[in-house]
């Protein structure tokens, strides 16, 4: 079985905060973090001793680290301020390849037997970054991208044929980096104590394509230091390759970024047709005054049309606006795939509607053949309208009719503010509220509770602690109102947990015997 090359990866610690702190002037030494919606995607060392981590919800990063500096999560911006530390790394070795914004890969036989050993590269790498782009980073070489990436982030230089006993006592949750989303698959192996990447290693193969998902047998081939999928033994069509030339040369971002999107879906095209993906892509570049610029981006996992445009896109811009960039316009773009699996390793989903036009054709078909099978009402999507409480603010709309909004813009008193639930039963399960000395918590016709919360019980399930809540907050009847319908009140409760803190959106009728069911469960 051939191994995983031998690769030395540079990593750009915390690099979407390095970037947003760049792009808007503030200083490295404060402590920040970057946000998608709510939640961390990467954040500062200083942030990290303030208490914030990656997943944390704003407000509980906020509360943890005041002075914290926010930013908001930008793809695009990330990749064009790396492009001068990639540049960086491409002046001394060869073969240079972008994994993501802050992580670069190089194949390392040739330039370390130039540069007079691995160490002595490493040396080098890490002085030119600084002197050029000036950026801090990290340097580990490995067997295999998977390893060397661990290593990196370790400044470690793992001897050939070291990866897998060097990756064996690590912790499971390393497989789920950035980008890779196997945080379900983490947390299942966790739950059956397979609590390091060698204990994982150790299972049989065949058991764990038994077992679990599709995505667990990559992620057991890493964990024993091999490649992430066996090699394709087959001859490529030569008709892979895409290029398109322009009159007009392109010099500015947005043009660049129309060109992407088309090239990206014409390029996943050709290959869907032979039943490729691709998960090495090189983009060219030829200016009018005949330069030509290449750039590789090695990726986890095969590339979509979107993903595909979007490294096209990115790496136009970083050209474009760097301090090296061409003297004259893009004339000619080239996309090569220099890596190719088999078209089975990209897994069209449901959630890739009105991304990729053709899939969201296939699913549209096939959801009507399930109406012709089963009725219209067996295919529907849920519609966000008004309502008070979230369950009566989702409506499910039957596939193919029209998704209009009705009373969205209605005034709806007693309506329960952001944010919602993450998730609403759709048969709540009844709940005991009880005070300190185990008396039942009921809410009075004044709007008030007859004691604080102290414990709560869900079902038959065990009792838990109220680490702290909010309301109540009356519910009054829409009118007309039905005969003998009461108010309701509802209240926001976060109990104490095992593994994590659990909140929940409790409701009662007011003013009787208190009769709790919790109506939804936050994230």
């Amino acid at each position: 079985m051939n191994g995983p090359p031998r690769l030395l990866v540079l990593w750009c610690p915390d690099w979407p905060v390095v970037a947003a702190g760049a792009a808007a002037g503030t200083s490295p030494l404060a402590p920040a973090a970057v946000f998608s919606g709510s939640r961390v995607v990467a954040c500062s060392a200083e942030a990290r001793r303030g208490g914030v981590g990656r997943g944390m919800r704003r407000r509980d990063a906020q509360s943890r680290c005041p002075e914290l500096v926010m930013h908001q999560h930008d793809p695009d911006r990330d990749a064009r301020l790396f492009e001068p530390v990639a540049a960086a790394v491409e002046a001394q070795a060869v073969g240079v390849e972008v994994v993501r914004p802050g992580i670069v890969a190089v194949p390392v036989t040739g330039a370390a037997g130039y540069f007079g050993g691995e160490e002595a590269l490493a040396e080098l790498l890490v002085d030119e970054v600084a002197a050029r782009a000036g950026v801090e980073c990290q340097v580990g070489i490995a067997d295999g991208l998977f390893a060397a990436t661990l290593a990196a982030r370790r400044s470690a230089l793992v001897a050939p044929g070291g990866t897998e006993a060097f990756l064996a006592p690590l912790p499971i949750t390393e497989l789920d980096q950035p980008g890779d989303d196997r945080g379900e698959l983490v947390g299942t192996l966790r739950r059956l104590g397979l609590r390091t990447l060698g204990a994982f290693a150790a299972l049989a193969e065949r058991d764990v394509a038994g077992r679990f998902a599709k995505d667990a047998i990559t992620a057991h081939r890493l964990a024993r230091g091999l490649a992430e999928r066996p090699p394709l033994r087959r001859a490529l069509p030569p008709d892979l390759t895409v290029t398109e030339t322009f009159d007009d040369p392109l010099r500015r971002i947005d043009e660049a970024a129309f060109v992407a999107k088309t090239l990206g879906e014409r390029f996943f095209a050709g290959l869907a047709n032979h039943g490729l993906a691709c998960t090495r892509l090189a983009i060219v570049a030829v200016t009018e005054a005949g330069e030509e610029r290449v750039r590789v981006w090695r990726c986890a996992e095969p590339l979509t049309a979107r993903a595909t445009a979007d490294r096209v896109r990115w790496q136009c811009e970083g050209w474009l606006t760097t301090r090296d960039r061409p003297s004259a316009g893009i004339v000619r773009l080239r996309l090569d795939p220099e890596e190719v699996v088999g078209g089975e390793a990209l897994q069209l989903q449901l959630g890739s509607m009105g991304r990729d036009a053709d899939a969201a054709e296939r699913a549209g078909r096939a959801l009507v053949r399930i109406q012709g099978l089963l009725g219209p009402d067996a295919v529907v999507t849920p519609l966000l309208d008004g309502g008070r409480g979230p369950a009566e603010r989702v409506r499910l709309v039957p596939w193919g009719e029209p998704r209009r909004v009705v009373t969205e813009d209605r005034p709806w008193p007693g309506r329960l503010p952001a944010p919602s639930p993450a998730w609403v039963p759709p048969r709540p399960p009844s709940a005991r509220v009880l005070d300190a000395i185990g008396d039942a918590v009921r809410c009075t016709e004044r709007g008030e509770l007859s004691y604080p919360p102290a414990t709560v019980t869900i079902g038959d399930g065990p009792s838990r602690r109220v680490l702290g809540s909010a309301g109540p907050w009356m519910v009054h009847p829409s009118l007309p109102a039905k005969r003998g319908a009461r108010p309701t009140a509802r209240m926001q409760v976060v109990l104490e947990g095992e593994d994590d803190d659990l909140a929940l959106l409790l409701e009662a009728t007011v003013g009787v015997d208190p009769q709790w069911t919790v109506e939804g469960v936050y994230d």
